[in-house]
């Protein structure tokens, strides 16, 4: 079966790369295949009653399937060149935040009007922040949701499944180039395209490394990023939360001089399990709707780690720390503030008597066993800063959940269209180790559909 364009992988590159496809010509015959399931049948089978703990899914649901790892993951649109990836260092700093505009409004048309657009635009707490040698970076933040960015996806697809041929649950083994275009080939069938965009997400990293050595497309190591995921009281946060809902703070340790920065901020949401390759790793999420809403707030600290000669595996070393920490605790593990600067492990006791609820069913346990000493003294080190701009931030009932791993692609070689030295093959979204959040993963696919609507043109 014959495409014009062929697009691997359903998460936000691959829908808004379909998406702008369509409205630049709607002749083009296009197909997305993802390896993941259907939107409606992305359900984690982890219901805190029966089954309390990750089972290892063949195909992670919230890790993958129509929406990518950003389906469950709050629906945070950060419009910023800041942080978020390097898209800008490709196509430049303004038509990088136009085309994150761009996906913001198309967000609003399909169901996520009425969220709020949150700024650090003239906030108070960027001062409080330098002052306390904690940075504050800008940003312009939509808020989705996790409930509302699902009411967004399901319209998209409504709109797209009409003119786009979707095969869910359709592992992609590899990709060869032709004369006049490229195969995919799967398991059963083989089907041929003229333009391939690639779009395979960090769940997609391993996979993509493969192809890229086989069609010797240049790539180069890229970093991984190693913390926990903190849970503490909503009020400890609320006075940054109510204002500017995600704060990414960035602090520079003593010891060390090591980066440590906040990610993912959920106000009064919850901490939630990720299959990534079969390694169990911690994330959180949060939801529009107030009835949705816990006591709590959860975020995570992570310290980046980039290696170069003789050890390249960024990814790699991530993975066996997220590997001892599910073999100590059978998957992720809790641990009070309060008893890791004791040198003490958690016990299901101490988690018990503690002055918050866990949102996440953790094994409890000691982090120093886990994560090395480095990172961990910088982790520290940023709590007892935080604590001077959140007071609370270092209470003995802070729970720390370990392992949280951000796995990159290694950073894949494109040009200012985001094409390969193949051309006609794209690679977009996080899989190209270039962005690393949903507002640059839906440009990037915004950008490569511009492209080859033009090319399709000439």
């Amino acid at each position: 079966m014959r495409y014009d364009v062929i697009i691997i992988g359903a998460g936000p590159g691959g829908i808004f790369s379909a998406y702008e496809l369509l409205q630049k010509n709607s002749d083009l015959k296009v197909a997305v295949f993802e390896a993941g399931h259907a939107l409606d049948r992305r359900k984690c089978p982890i219901d805190g009653d029966k089954i309390k703990t990750c089972i290892g899914c063949k195909n992670c649901s919230i890790m993958s399937g129509f929406g990518g790892a950003g389906a469950f993951s709050d629906g945070k649109y950060n419009i910023t060149n800041d942080f978020g990836g390097t898209l800008y260092e490709y196509i430049g700093k303004k038509q990088a935040l136009d085309l994150m505009h761009y996906v913001d409004e198309i967000n609003m048309k399909y169901g996520g009007e009425g969220t709020k657009l949150y700024s650090t635009a003239g906030s108070k707490f960027k001062t409080l922040c330098i002052q306390n040698d904690l940075h504050l970076l800008d940003a312009s933040v939509r808020h989705l949701g996790t409930d509302i960015n699902y009411v967004v996806l399901e319209n998209l697809y409504s709109y797209l499944k009409e003119k786009v041929d979707f095969f869910f649950d359709t592992y992609v083994e590899t990709v060869c180039k032709l004369a006049d275009g490229f195969e995919v080939k799967c398991k059963d069938n083989t089907y041929e395209c003229t333009k391939c965009v690639v779009s395979v997400g960090r769940v997609g990293s391993k996979w993509m490394e493969k192809v890229c050595k086989e069609l010797r497309i240049n790539t180069k190591s890229n970093r991984v990023d190693i913390g926990v995921r903190v849970e503490l009281p909503a009020t400890v946060f609320a006075h940054l939360t109510d204002e500017l809902y995600e704060s990414k703070i960035v602090y520079r340790t003593e010891k060390y001089g090591d980066k440590v920065r906040t990610f993912c901020m959920n106000p009064k949401g919850a901490v939630v399990n990720e299959n990534t390759n079969g390694i169990i790793t911690v994330n959180g999420h949060s939801y529009e709707d107030p009835a949705k809403h816990t006591e709590n707030t959860n975020f995570a600290l992570l310290v980046a780690k980039n290696f170069s000669e003789p050890f390249k595996d960024s990814n790699g070393y991530g993975e066996s720390i997220a590997r001892l920490s599910n073999m100590l605790g059978g998957g992720v593990i809790v641990q009070r503030f309060g008893d890791l600067i004791r040198g003490r492990r958690s016990t299901p006791s101490r988690i018990e008597e503690a002055f918050i609820t866990p949102t996440l069913n953790a094994t409890p346990g000691d982090l120093s066993l886990v994560l090395p000493k480095r990172i961990l003294d910088g982790i520290i080190e940023m709590i007892y800063a935080l604590d001077k701009v959140a007071p609370g931030t270092a209470n003995e009932d802070t729970l720390l959940y370990g392992v949280e791993v951000k796995f990159y692609n290694m950073e894949v070689e494109v040009d200012d269209k985001l094409e390969t030295c193949h051309k006609g093959m794209y690679i977009i979204g996080d899989g190209s180790g270039i962005t690393h959040s949903l507002s640059h993963a839906s440009a990037s696919g915004v950008h490569v559909a511009r492209d080859i609507v033009e090319q399709f043109a000439m």
